[in-house]
C-alpha cells in the first residue's frame, strides 16, 4: 500500500467521521456532562467499533448486509431503537453536569466509563451504514494483488485514530463550552444532541438498502 493511497484515505477518512454523526454526538455531550477524560471511555468504545466493523467487511458481513434484506432490517431497526432510546434519554436530561470528579459516586451507574464505553460502541456496531459504508469505501484502497489482510489491519488503525482525534476534538469542545453555559445552557446542549439523535434514528429507520 503506497503512501498516496494512505493519505487520500486519510482525507476522506476524516471528511466522513468529521461530519457529525452518533458517536461523534456521543462524545461531545459525555466531554460536556463528564469531562474530557471520562469521555474517553466513550471514543475506545467507539475505535473498538471501528475494528469490529472494518474486521466483519473483511470478512463478508458487509456484503451480507447488503444482499440480504431480512438481516439488514435487523440490524437497521436495533440501531434506529438505540438511537431513539439515546435520544429521548437526553431529551429528558435535566442538563445535570459532572465534571468535578472521576471518583464522584454516580446514580445507577449513569456516566460511569463503563455505560459510556457501551453506549458508543452499540451506537456504532448496530448501525447497518456503517458495514454498508465500508464494504464500499474500503476495496477501493484494497490492492488485491497482495495479501489482503494486513492491508485491511492498516486501514483499521489509520481510520480508528481519526476517529478518535475528532471524537476528542469534540469532546474537548463540549468540555470547553459547558465552562461557559449556566444550567439553562446545559439543558440546551442536551436537548440539542437529543434531538439530532433522535433525527439520525428516523433517518436510520427509513434508510433503504440499496436494490442489487
Amino acid at each position: 500500500m503506497s503512501e498516496v493511497t494512505i493519505l487520500a484515505f486519510v482525507f476522506v477518512a476524516f471528511i466522513g467521521i468529521a461530519t457529525p454523526g452518533p458517536t461523534v454526538l456521543l462524545a461531545l455531550t459525555n466531554g460536556s456532562r463528564y469531562g474530557v477524560k471520562r469521555a474517553t471511555a466513550g471514543m475506545v468504545g467507539a475505535m473498538l467499533s471501528d475494528f469490529v466493523l472494518i474486521g466483519a467487511v473483511a470478512l463478508g458481513l458487509g456484503a451480507l448486509l447488503a444482499a440480504s434484506e431480512f438481516w439488514f432490517t435487523v440490524v437497521k431497526w436495533l440501531g434506529a431503537a438505540y438511537l431513539a432510546f439515546l435520544g429521548i434519554m437526553l431529551l429528558r436530561s435535566r442538563g445535570t453536569l459532572d465534571i468535578s470528579s472521576d471518583s464522584a459516586p454516580l446514580p445507577h451507574g449513569a456516566g460511569t466509563p463503563r455505560s459510556i464505553f457501551i453506549k458508543s460502541f452499540l451506537v456504532a456496531v448496530t448501525n447497518p451504514k456503517g458495514y454498508l459504508f465500508f464494504s464500499a469505501f474500503l476495496p477501493q484502497f484494497i490492492e488485491p494483488t497482495v495479501p489482503q489482510v494486513p492491508q485491511y489491519a492498516m486501514l483499521a488503525l489509520v481510520f480508528a485514530s481519526i476517529d478518535f482525534a475528532v471524537m476528542f476534538g469534540y469532546a474537548l469542545l463540549g468540555s470547553q463550552a459547558v465552562r461557559f453555559l449556566k444550567r439553562s445552557g446545559a439543558i440546551w446542549l442536551d436537548r440539542v444532541c437529543g434531538g439530532a439523535l433522535l433525527t439520525l434514528a428516523g433517518s436510520l429507520a427509513f434508510y433503504r438498502r440499496a436494490a442489487n
